[in-house]
């Protein structure tokens, strides 16, 4: 196999479409002293949960014009949640479409940017003297289910 910059989109004309989900999970480990403060709703730039809510929505939408070689799919329903844990907070992201491909790549792209908009939300509060982020990192990105027409739920 050559490395030298073959790449093509994958022809799917032939496939018939279906009903399509795939949900994305991962967390963003934050300090405990960030994680009250989300708690309290205290962050200063505002709502961090629907903020991020929206960022993954916007982001599972436009997932073709971030990886090159994604087919462009009309989604259905794009869902966020958030789960507050003592040392981090899990994102888990739900995508629904018809299509003639999966939707695993729109759900984990929303994901990504839920999580980095956590991130930007609270870096303020993650910093240390240095203004680095020593307790700060988003981790355990994973397709947690797919499925289509005809698969067991």
């Amino acid at each position: 196999m050559s490395s030298k910059g073959k790449a093509n989109m994958v022809d799917i004309s032939e496939k018939v479409p279906v009903r399509r989900q795939a949900t994305a999970t991962g967390i963003i480990r934050l300090k405990a002293s960030t994680i009250n403060l989300l708690k309290l709703g205290k962050i200063e730039k505002g709502d961090v949960f629907a903020v991020a809510r929206i960022a993954a929505i916007m982001a599972a939408k436009r997932t073709s014009e971030a990886i090159p070689l994604c087919h462009p799919i009309p989604l259905e329903q794009v869902s966020a949640d958030f789960e507050v844990e003592p040392e981090s907070v899990r994102a888990t992201v739900t995508v629904k479409a018809s299509g003639k491909t999966g939707v695993e790549m729109e759900a984990l792209h929303g994901l990504s940017l839920a999580l980095l908009t956590i991130w930007d939300m609270t870096k303020g509060y993650e910093k240390d003297e240095a203004g680095q982020y020593p307790n700060t990192s988003i981790q355990h990105l994973r397709v947690q289910e797919k499925l289509k027409s005809g698969d067991q739920a």
